[in-house]
């Protein structure tokens, strides 16, 4: 279940910022936390406590192997060793008696010991890998929502493959590093410590000839890490581009195969596939030289306690059991050394992911609500643009440039112009897809940018040029604006948009599967779908991009006497390149390079715009007659 806390604030930061505002959304599971470090220090310190132990039965095995020896003497002998050695035949033969009790104890222990870690560190890993999970869950949804919100205009800039893989591969980095390589480094640290505390309690002199290693090495891990991080960011942006191009492949399938472009796709998709396999070769012969450096250090180590510790046992001032678990805690002191390796591994992948996630997180909406932002009730649909002018890009050139215009409540305004002349931007902004440059667009005298978006949206149907549908029946395509809406409603809107006959011939009907995108349907099928779908909000205002183009002539007869009905009494902004579609609009707006070259209705453009009767006689003339 997703967590209902407050999110970190966020701000913005790059790298080992982003990493660490990352890391405090583990506050958001603070049990799962506790848990998982508890279940971490207790398998820490039954790690430690072992050595301790196997000391103690190297010592006892040598101590009792010396009784022996000294209790088989003949006991005039016995005696005189026994002096000699300051020991106590008493007390040697009581030892010797209880050794086998003893080895048996310690064995035990040592046996409970390695069961107690065991059991904390399964605990400890499967909580943590749950907590990075829930994280993975909050990350996803959270980045999700905000593509979601993000306006047009960051979409028309950023590419598909690029948010998948941040959505996907970027934030598997993130949990694979919050799940075991964070928790892992604490551990590491923990035990480096109690180690070094440990071994300094034991034997200050010997610890001193290996610490100075210590100070290199992590110099030398640290050195590693800030060469890996941009390694890393590089070869996650390589993954995008290769992700990208995927994408563009499978969702343009029919058109490659239609060019025959199969062999220059390939080619594109292997020289992607090239810089990222070089890339990641780099990160590999990098990190050859880090852990190879790990075991000379670690070699190093071994061989000075070797020596030393060899010259205090030959001095006496050290007992074999002592130089073994000595031995033993210089392996703990390594170990969190070699981890460090695929700690910074995982560190610097997730930090260049951190980042590339957090990037998304932090960038700032062109749309979005004002924090005063009033609820848009019910409307008449009275829709105004009052001196619009638009820029895709605060330094490009106008698309829009000073247009103004009135459509009334239940009036029916077309949009008329050639490719580029400004007719789908206009749309765009009523619904506030993007943002006016300069002047404003107002909905019953409100300006869209003082009202909430969602509260607009609800009062517009939208059919646009290209008809999109989503994997899943035909009865869930029209009814996903209104997931509430009974049968008769869906059949109603189907049977408006002219598309109850062919869905009925279908076996399935209403629950046929539309496919991925529609695709076992046509072009006209799916567009009286989405008309379907945008008739069923009822809504006040209704936006027709070219609703018609993909149909045939007849079926676009049918579809356009069911609009005419459904217009009545909304306002209806519609483009067509067809006169069938524009004939009976109250007003027709004939739109050159963004600005209103004429306006009026039908037969006063045809009298009076060049534009207009240009259109008309070149390209819809042949529709008139066969209509």
């Amino acid at each position: 279940m997703r967590h209902t806390e407050a999110k970190p604030r966020r701000g913005r930061g790059k790298g080992d910022g982003s990493l660490k505002r990352a890391v405090k959304y583990i506050k958001l599971y603070p049990r799962l936390t506790l848990a998982a470090a508890a279940a971490m220090l207790i398998a820490t310190g039954a790690q430690l406590a072992v050595p301790q132990l196997i000391q103690r039965i190297i010592d006892l095995i040598i101590s009792n192997t010396v009784n022996k020896t000294i209790l088989d003497l003949p006991a005039t002998v016995q005696t005189i060793a026994a002096e000699r050695l300051g020991l106590d035949l008493t007390v040697m033969q009581s030892d010797l008696e209880g050794a086998n009790r003893a080895l048996i104890m310690a064995g035990l222990i040592i046996v409970l010991f390695a069961l107690v870690r065991g059991l904390f560190a399964f605990n400890q890993t499967y909580l943590s890998q749950k907590m990075s999970q829930n994280i993975a869950f909050d990350l996803r949804n959270d980045l999700f929502a905000k593509i979601q919100r993000l306006s047009f205009s960051y979409h028309d800039r950023n590419r598909t493959g690029q948010l998948m893989i941040r959505a996907t591969d970027d934030i598997e980095r993130l949990r694979l590093f919050l799940g075991q390589g964070l928790l892992m480094a604490v551990q590491s640290l923990i035990l480096l410590v109690g180690t070094l505390v440990i071994l300094f309690a034991s034997n200050v002199k010997l610890t001193l000839v290996i610490l100075p290693i210590l100070p290199i090495a992590v110099g030398v891990f640290m050195i590693f890490g800030r060469i890996a991080q941009p390694l890393f960011r590089e070869a996650q942006r390589r993954l995008s581009a290769v992700n990208t191009i995927l994408q563009e492949n499978f969702a343009g399938l029919r058109v490659v195969k239609a060019f025959a472009a199969e062999p220059y796709e390939k080619q594109r998709f292997g020289v992607s596939i090239d810089h990222l396999l070089a890339q990641r070769i780099k990160i590999s012969r990098t990190f050859s030289f880090l852990f190879p450096f790990v075991f000379l250090v670690a070699n190093l180590g071994q061989a000075a306690v070797l020596y030393f510790g060899g010259v205090q046992m030959l001095n006496g001032t050290l007992t074999l059991g002592e130089w073994q678990k000595f031995s033993l805690y210089l392996v703990y002191l390594f170990i969190p050394m070699a981890q460090l390796g695929f700690i910074i591994s995982l560190s610097a992948q997730a930090s260049a992911s951190a980042t590339r996630i957090f990037e998304i997180l932090d960038t700032k909406n062109d749309v979005a609500n004002k924090p005063d932002a009033i609820e848009l009730g019910e409307i008449d649909g009275r829709i105004e643009f009052r001196d619009v002018t638009f820029r895709y890009f605060a330094t490009s050139d106008p698309v829009l440039r000073h247009v103004s215009f009135v459509a009334e409540p239940g009036q029916t305004v077309a949009l008329l112009g050639s490719t580029g002349s400004g007719k789908t931007t206009i749309i765009n902004l009523i619904p506030r897809f993007y943002d006016v440059s300069e002047g404003a667009v107002l909905i019953d005298g409100h300006d869209v940018r003082d009202v909430t978006i969602e509260s607009l949206r609800r009062q517009i149907g939208i059919v646009l040029q290209e008809t999109t549908l989503f994997s899943g029946t035909i009865r869930e395509n029209i009814a996903y604006g209104r997931s509430d809406a009974s049968d008769a409603e869906i059949m109603a809107a189907a049977k408006a948009a002219a598309a109850h006959e062919f869905i009925m011939s279908f076996p399935d009907g209403y629950d046929t599967h539309v496919g991925e995108r529609g695709s076992t349907l046509s072009g006209g099928q799916k567009q009286r779908i989405a008309i379907a779908r945008a008739l069923l909000m009822d809504p006040h205002i209704l936006i027709l991009d070219d609703s018609t183009s993909s149909v045939d002539l007849n079926t676009e007869y049918e579809i356009q006497q069911a609009l005419d009905k459904l217009m009545h009494g909304r306002t209806s902004i519609v483009i067509a390149q067809r006169i069938s579609t524009v004939l009976n609009a109250d007003q027709i707006l004939v739109l050159d390079k963004g600005e209103i070259a004429a306006r009026g209705v039908h037969e006063e453009l045809l009298e009076n715009s060049p534009i207009y009767a240009e259109i008309y006689y070149s390209q819809l003339a042949e529709d008139v007659e066969i209509a």
